[in-house]
Formats: structure tokens, sequence, C-alpha cells
């Protein structure tokens, strides 16, 4: 993922703070020899402490084998994404029609070693930890080897722990444009207000600022 320095995180908190609130994506893990990538969607857990995220699949899943035979693995998470018509990005001194469309976006790679977990202990304690993180209000019953209702099902997943190696984080909200193009944007986003739009908009008035901060100047 090519990431410009106008496109990247401010420090890590900033893809953290995201991502917590961001747990679908997709993990990628290289085929077999003569075979494509293979893409699964999932829920996951991510704890930043443990720098690892958790998560599960069913056994008959044609994933295991592949991920067995090459661990390294890429969990893909994008969002709070949405088009930008190239008249809003046209500078003072553009017609509009010369103006460039772009997509706006916010993305999250972590490139992980895959850790297959099938002892049952083991998967109880790392389900508990995903119901924990999905469901911190409760309402199910805990999950524990060989105890109703989860432990016969048990046998039938197998759980994987992700432990993360490196972190790609970008957040593409016209950070390269000048200010006034930039709000210019944000105001034609208010206006459309379509699907995306405000959480796009949120992104680049929150980068707005912090970039106003970091220099001495706020955003007028």
């Amino acid at each position: 993922m090519l990431i410009h320095p106008w496109d990247a995180p401010t420090d890590d908190t900033e893809w953290q703070h995201w991502l917590a609130a961001h747990d679908f994506g997709q993990l990628a893990v290289n085929g077999l020899p003569g075979e494509p990538p293979m893409v699964q969607p999932l829920h996951f857990a991510y704890d930043p402490a443990r720098r690892e995220a958790v998560t599960h699949l069913a056994r008959p899943n044609p994933l295991w084998g592949a991920l067995e035979d090459r661990p390294t693995v890429l969990l893909s998470v994008v969002d709070d994404y949405t088009f930008i018509p190239g008249p809003w990005q046209a500078t003072e001194d553009q017609p509009p029609e010369h103006g460039v469309p772009t997509s706006f976006y916010a993305a999250v790679q972590l490139i992980c070693t895959a850790h297959v977990v099938d002892d049952p202990e083991a998967k109880a304690a790392l389900l508990q930890r995903q119901m924990g993180h999905f469901q911190p209000d409760g309402g199910s019953a805990p999950v524990a080897a060989g105890e109703a209702p989860y432990g016969r099902l048990l046998s039938g997943i197998r759980g994987l722990r992700l432990e993360v190696r490196e972190v790609r984080a970008k957040f593409k909200y016209g950070g390269k444009r000048s200010e006034a193009v930039q709000q210019h944007v944000s105001e034609r986003l208010a206006q459309r207000d379509g699907p995306g739009d405000a959480a796009a908009r949120s992104h680049q008035q929150r980068r707005l600022a912090a970039a106003g901060t970091s220099t001495g100047t706020p955003p007028s």
C-alpha cells in the first residue's frame, strides 16, 4: 500500500483508535503453489498491548492448508471511504472541470504471523476474549471446554492468533491539498451527506486540526 507522507498517521494512537472501532476485515493468505491468494472476510479482536489479533474459523475452511504451509498473512481493514468528484478539488485558479477526482478512505494493514489454536482450553480462552470485545455487556454463557452450551461446538472450529509484526496505516483525506481546497471539499461533503461522507469529513477536519496544531497555526 502506497502511503504518502501527507496520508500517514500522525502517530500510532491514530490508527489504534480507529482499529478499535473497525473490527471486521479481510485476511489474505498466500495460496498453495499454483493457486491464487486466499481472502477470508472475518471479525477479529485486536489487542494493542499484546500486539495480536484473535479470531476463529470453521474447521472445514479451505484456508487452513495454505495458512499452515505459509503462516505470514495480512489482515486488511478499509472503511470510512467516499468518492470526491473532480470539481470539488479544483484550486481557486482552475476551472472546476479541471479538478482531479479521488477517493477518501482509511486503511490499516496488519502483517502477521499466524498461529493456529487447536487445544480446547486455549480455543475457549480465545473465544472468550472475542466475546469480551464484541459483547462487553455480557448476555452469553461463558465459553469453557467440555461445558455447555459452547463446549461441544469447539471441535468444529480452529482458533487463530495473529502475531503482528508490522503495521501499515493510511488516512487519505486530501492532506496534499491546500487548506482552502480541503475546507471546500469538507463543505461539499456536508452538503451531499451521502454514505460515508460524514465519517470522511470528520477525519478530514480532525487531521486539519492536528496539522494546524503541529505547525502552531490553527486552521482558519
